[in-house]
């Protein structure tokens, strides 16, 4: 889809809002008005390409007339209505309007209907449908010095690090850089933590020679590869066993990886090979200003893929979703809106937080034994460690059998 589109909306009540939030992504200028005055006033300042009428309370030829400023008015509009609604739909049709859209409909179909009436091809429309999935959504302050980072240096052939806590968005960091790149070749993922033992790694790093020549390989959960493992990908990249094929290597890790290297569990050459440049996504709880932008897109997407109604939140419950610390980062507030999509309802017993702590305070009981605040530990990095047992146990500097004895785990579960 073009980036220059723009568009008008026309109409009242809490699905414009909506509506204007899921096109913003898609296209260059989305504006909303809730009267044909309104509507009026913005076409005599502004060149929209499309007018979307949401339930028109009058005959479109009224609305039509009444809109008609100079050489403001749309070139193509697009009438949204019920299906009881099919006659005021005819009648449009028949004076004018480009095209009807009944509901239900997904943000997919009204992106499609839109890249059909503007001439740029369903293919394209679904293109940009594609490409705005591969987003890093947030206006705040850190974000947004993220997604001007992104920008600035996707189009360059150095590595990148990508560092952040499990559920930041590291792979789709990744992917954006890719996508914004104008590589032509493959995104290939390996996940360093499905690799235990050191004798697949020539396959994994074969897998380079899969981008098509110029495309991304990613090293996923980088901190998670084997001292092993760490060499032989060191001697492929300095053996150019990779790069003629000109691929760009993107790793992603989590944030304590140069306290790794400090700790000799992380080999300090391989470091500073894949760490030129660096990108830190921040945890959720620093930047709880998103979290509207953020449940907001979620919804919109989820009620979307799942055909389930769009709920809006109330701003108390917004305000209960800025409170919660979110451990699990953007991933668990994902999850909590597709709860909520399919009980009707923002779930009670999953935003429970635990007391802010005060400054250097423990973040557990302190009538806690030594034993219970080693398993604390341990659990700690396993989740750390995006649940991989041997690269936790490596970054405890234990054995794979003592954290499990220690965490009652074992490969079974």
């Amino acid at each position: 889809m073009s980036q220059s589109t723009s568009i008008l909306l026309l109409g009242d009540g809490p699905e414009v809002s909506r509506l204007q939030r899921r096109l913003a992504r898609h296209f260059l200028t989305v504006e909303s008005s809730q009267t044909i005055d309104e509507s009026r006033a913005l076409v005599q300042r502004c060149r929209f390409h499309l007018l979307v009428v949401i339930d028109p309370r009058s005959s479109w030829t009224a609305i039509r007339d009444a809109l008609v400023v100079g050489d403001g008015l749309p070139s193509e509009t697009l009438l949204i209505v019920d299906r009881p609604s099919a006659e005021t739909a005819i009648e449009a049709l028949q004076n004018g309007v480009s095209d009807v859209l009944l509901r239900p409909f997904s943000t997919e179909e009204l992106v499609a209907k839109i890249g059909a009436i503007c001439g740029e091809g369903l293919e394209h429309a679904a293109a940009r449908m594609g490409d705005s999935r591969q987003m890093l959504v947030g206006n705040s302050g850190p974000m947004r010095e993220i997604q001007a980072l992104i920008e600035h240096v996707a189009a360059t052939p150095s590595t990148v690090l990508v560092e952040g806590e499990a559920g930041t968005g590291r792979k789709l960091a990744a992917r954006l850089l890719h996508e914004r790149s104008g590589r032509q070749g493959t995104f290939v993922a390996v996940d360093c933590r499905a690799i235990d033992e050191p004798g697949p790694q020539h396959e994994m790093l074969g897998r380079a020679r899969e981008t098509s020549g110029d495309g991304t390989l990613f090293l996923e959960a980088v901190h998670a590869a084997s001292l092993d493992l760490q060499a032989g990908l060191l001697r492929s990249i300095e053996e150019n066993e990779i790069y003629p094929v000109n691929t760009r290597i993107v790793a992603s890790a989590t944030p304590d990886l140069a306290g790794l290297v400090a700790g000799r569990r992380f080999r300090a050459d391989l470091y500073y090979r894949l760490s030129v440049i660096r990108v830190g996504l921040p945890p959720l709880r620093e930047r709880r200003a998103d979290i509207p932008l953020l449940a907001a897109h979620f919804a919109d997407e989820l009620s979307a893929d799942l055909s389930l109604p769009l709920l809006e939140l109330r701003p108390a419950e917004l305000d209960r979703l800025a409170e919660y610390d979110w451990p699990g980062n953007v991933r668990e507030l994902r999850n909590v809106i597709e709860q909520t999509l399919r009980l009707g309802r923002l779930p009670a017993d999953t935003l429970v937080s635990p007391a802010r702590q005060l400054p250097g305070a423990p973040d557990y009981p302190l009538d806690w034994t030594l034993e219970q605040v080693k398993r604390h530990h341990m659990a700690r990095v396993l989740a750390a460690s995006d649940g991989n047992k041997s690269a936790a146990a490596r970054r405890l500097d234990i054995s794979r059998r003592t954290l499990d004895r220690k965490l009652g785990t074992s490969d079974r579960e």
